[in-house]
């Protein structure tokens, strides 16, 4: 049972979203096994903010329709492929998209994209917050200064990655072989099918930005970083590199 409070989980509850705060690196889960745990099935996080608590960076409709909409309906097919593909059952997120090449043929782009896109959503909330923005402190501060010689080079060359995808994607920044990396993805793919551990990510699918920005994908990439949780991106930093 996390710190949560009794307040804080009744309300939580009132949204029809049963959920469980836990210690793992992507933060809130709820019977997923990026805390490598099996699940009997994947359910849809509740926010740990407000609809409308990362305005007017990113707007309330498109928070509703992206988290209840979107997220929910990864969640439904990816639930679905799960049920009908012998062997997947009871297996972790992460042991899904580690363990891509051993999924049979048949369901395997069903779990990229499905799987991907509840694992990749799932890290998204999480690295946002109404209290984001500024720049990282501590030991992740140091890691992005040794590897891009300043916040400013990183934040230039995340945008820079974030802006040009070509169609739907991502842009991250994640651990690999021990080192911070920037890398994008196309569609739902996840840095964990790469063998890296992704400890921050922007959603540059059009649905994640449209109704607010229309095609000024870099207006909405330069306004994210106002809402970005670099606490809990440090936090993920730090269980990446154990």
């Amino acid at each position: 049972m996390s710190d949560i409070s009794r307040r804080s989980m009744l309300s939580l509850a009132a949204t029809g979203a049963a959920v469980t705060f836990a210690d793992t690196l992507f933060g809130t889960t709820i019977a997923t096994a990026f805390d490598g745990k099996p699940a009997e099935a994947f359910s849809l996080p509740a926010l740990p903010y407000a609809f409308d608590a990362l305005a007017p960076h990113i707007d309330e409709q498109t928070m509703r329709i992206h988290h209840g909409k979107h997220h929910q309906a990864y969640i439904n097919n990816l639930n679905a492929v799960v049920a009908e593909t012998p062997g997947l059952k009871g297996k972790s997120l992460e042991d899904l998209l580690r363990g891509i090449d051993e999924v049979p043929s048949s369901a395997r782009q069903k779990v990229i994209n499905h799987g991907g896109g509840h694992a990749n959503h799932m890290l998204f909330w999480e690295v946002m917050s109404p209290q984001g923005g500024g720049e990282p402190a501590g030991n992740l501060a140091k890691a992005i200064t040794r590897q891009f010689e300043s916040f400013a080079n990183f934040r230039d060359q995340f945008s820079a990655a974030a802006g040009g995808v070509f169609g739907s994607g991502w842009a991250w920044l994640v651990v690999n072989h021990g080192q911070l990396e920037i890398l994008s993805t196309a569609n739902q793919d996840s840095p964990l099918m790469k063998g890296a551990v992704p400890v921050l990510g922007i959603d540059v699918w059009e649905h994640a930005y449209y109704l607010n920005y229309q095609n000024r994908r870099p207006d909405y990439v330069k306004a994210w970083f106002n809402v970005v949780n670099w606490d809990q991106v440090g936090k993920n930093y730090a269980k990446a590199i154990r």
